[in-house]
């Protein structure tokens, strides 16, 4: 049987306009260029309130909805959902996809991060990390009905609601729900296996990425197991690479670059490994090779993020000399 080709989207780096990577006008010209080039068949935002602050994600999501027509539009991940109210953000997403026309994707995730910066955030709405998992799931599960039905009641353990109808509906009838999660070895066994098991039995699509070489390999045989078990089919399953690229004739250049732009992006937490783990990075034909092995790995579809400060230039090198060669054998 033919290997299906390798979907991509890509990710705008809208914490960048922050530090001086971009500009809302230079991101949102690159986002319509996105939208043209048949590459390309979803584009992304990140999301944080008060943890790694940025544009909002729904403000520019309601932004590209209208200056593309075609790509999918997705919040990867939406790291404020356990912390914000479910009946409100239903209500967002739902005039988003009506807005796009249909094209909108959540991933949603817990949006735990290390140092303490996610729970300075959810104290400030009551939300403790340890509650966020939880949370998560309960979310999911009031937006899918609030999505579907009329006269909605819920009680769970953290939101009750009587009677509410959430007009506009999304376009999208089941409107997708995935989950983005990248559960490491330092965690217990049992803390692992309920993360992988929460995306097999609650979610449309998985994301990750990849901060250790095999670990998408590995993570997607659980998940794939963890599927069959719910009676689901893991071949009708999406999952997607959350990955960045960095273009260069200089390997070591290009990882010394994307380590400065994800220390900027995210603070010191990535060590030059991890770093180069998760980047295409270097010449066209190294980037076009670690691509193909993260296709090997089981990636079904890769979302780029340009690690990189020219933005425009290495957009231009990624579209014409990397991407086209992904599937061919040059």
């Amino acid at each position: 049987m033919p290997r299906s080709p390798m979907k991509f989207g890509f990710t705008l780096p809208q914490r960048g306009v922050l530090f001086g990577v971009t500009t809302m006008d230079r991101m949102l010209a690159l986002a319509a260029r996105v939208d043209e080039s048949d590459l390309f068949d979803s584009l992304w935002v990140g999301d944080s309130l008060f943890a790694k602050p940025r544009p909002d994600s729904l403000t520019l999501l309601g932004g590209l909805s209208t200056i593309t027509r075609r790509v999918t539009l997705g919040a990867g991940c939406m790291a404020s959902f356990p912390v914000r109210d479910p009946i409100v953000f239903a209500f967002q997403w739902a005039t988003l996809d009506l807005m796009s026309g249909g094209r909108m994707l959540l991933a949603a995730c817990t949006g735990i991060v290390a140092g303490g910066a996610s729970a300075r955030e959810g104290a400030i709405w009551g939300v403790v990390d340890r509650e966020r998992p939880e949370r998560l799931v309960e979310n999911i599960e009031i937006c899918r009905k609030l999505w579907s039905e009329e006269h909605v009641s819920f009680k769970g353990r953290f939101r009750a609601f009587e009677d509410v109808t959430v007009q506009p509906r999304p376009v999208q009838q089941p409107c997708p729900i995935w989950i983005a999660s990248n559960p490491r070895g330092m965690l217990s066994a049992a803390v692992l296996e309920r993360a992988l098991r929460r995306v097999a039995q609650t979610a449309d699509g998985w994301m990750t990425v990849q901060l250790f070489p095999g670990s998408l390999r590995s993570t997607w045989t659980r998940i794939t197991e963890y599927l069959r078990d719910e009676g689901r089919d893991p071949a009708l399953f999406p999952n997607m690479a959350y990955h960045n690229v960095n273009v260069n004739p200089d390997r070591q250049a290009a990882l010394e670059e994307s380590k400065k732009f994800l220390d900027a992006y995210y603070g010191p937490v990535f060590t030059p490994q991890m770093v180069e783990s998760w980047t295409a990075a270097g010449p066209p034909a190294e980037c076009v090779e670690h691509l193909r092995a993260l296709k090997r790995d089981g990636a079904r579809t890769i979302t780029l993020r340009i690690t990189g400060w020219q933005q425009e230039a290495q957009y231009e090198r990624l579209v014409n000399e990397v991407l086209p060669r992904v599937d061919g054998g040059g």
